[in-house]
């Protein structure tokens, strides 16, 4: 790979690593080792080490002497975290969008959670995990709001780096999830108001965290703080 006159290699680096974070291909805890990735890019171990240190400061990897650089593993609290403020602006953009949802919107949307209820028999969590973000990215990207969008979009690609699929934790909460997008789905068709819209998607995503939380720390008390 060559740099273009437009992007520097660093910059090129750290699109490449970031993306195979992203995807999981490098998973936590998987040493990067510089020299590869250089060799692999067809550039020096230079542009890479800026782009490690980059992507070091943005918590994605960490630095360790005698170790090297390795993807950052996973605080459950910061993925708690993440879950709830993903709640909070997602509710909010989706009500805002709710009264300008068209019949397509609907339309598609229910077309994929029908996809959803059907792939529950041979269910593999990283295609269910798409398919669920698509459907929510369809009831929220006609709010009004540009900027809790790119809020809402932020949120969900520093998610994506945490975990994989939340639903290989808690694989039975899917058929819930499906059951619940059906019911949101009604409620926007009905016209319910934009207060009652915002609630039922805060309990689906709420109701998604808690079945993590009840799975990963059992005993524990899993109702979110903020919701």
């Amino acid at each position: 790979m060559s740099a273009t006159t437009n992007v520097s290699k660093s910059q090129l680096a750290y699109q490449w690593i970031r993306e195979r974070i992203a995807q999981q291909e490098f998973t936590p805890g998987f040493r990067l080792v510089l020299g590869t990735i250089a060799n692999e890019l067809d550039m020096s171990v230079v542009p890479v080490r800026e782009a490690v240190r980059q992507l070091e400061a943005e918590g994605l990897i960490t630095f360790e002497r005698n170790v090297g650089a390795r993807v950052a593993m996973v605080d459950d609290s910061q993925y708690r975290f993440a879950m709830e403020a993903i709640a909070i602006v997602e509710s909010a953009a989706t009500a805002l969008a709710a009264p300008h949802l068209t019949t397509d919107d609907l339309r598609r949307a229910r077309a994929l959670n029908e996809v959803m209820g059907a792939a529950l028999g041979r269910f593999e969590p990283r295609a269910f995990s798409a398919l669920n973000q698509e459907f929510h990215h369809i009831l929220y990207a006609r709010c009004t709001n540009p900027r809790l969008l790119e809020i809402v979009d932020a949120e969900w690609a520093r998610l994506a780096h945490m975990r994989d699929s939340i639903f290989a934790f808690v694989p039975g909460r899917a058929q819930e999830s499906v059951h619940e997008h059906e019911q949101l789905l009604v409620l926007i068709e009905s016209g319910a108001p934009v207060r009652d819209v915002e609630q039922a998607v805060r309990r689906h995503r709420a109701g998604t965290l808690a079945a993590y939380m009840a799975h990963e720390h059992p005993g524990e008390d899993p109702s979110p703080s903020t919701l």
